[in-house]
């Protein structure tokens, strides 16, 4: 289930997108596996961490992807504080 939110690219470059948890927690699971996570601890962390992200989408409309990267690394960071900093320095699928 996809929530209604517009993503605005970074810097305008690209076409605003809809909202995509598929797209947010393959990023999550790879920052984790980056960091020699166990698959299954990675897909544990990343359905966290997008549900999280989505209830804090609820009530947008339009936000940045940037907006994601910050909320998702910063939540990401309780459970695995170096695939959080992974996530948050560099572009990994988002």
């Amino acid at each position: 289930m996809g929530l209604a939110v517009d993503i605005v690219k970074r810097e305008g470059r690209r076409q605003n997108e809809g909202f995509n948890e598929q797209k947010l927690h393959a990023s999550i699971v790879a920052a984790c596996l980056s960091v020699r996570t166990p698959v299954g601890q990675a897909e544990s962390i990343a359905k966290s961490v997008t549900e999280t992200v989505m209830q804090w989408l609820e009530d947008k409309q339009e936000i940045t992807s940037g907006d994601i990267r910050t909320i998702a690394a910063k939540h990401l960071h309780t459970h695995h504080p170096d695939a959080a900093y992974l996530y948050k320095q560099y572009k990994i699928t988002m």
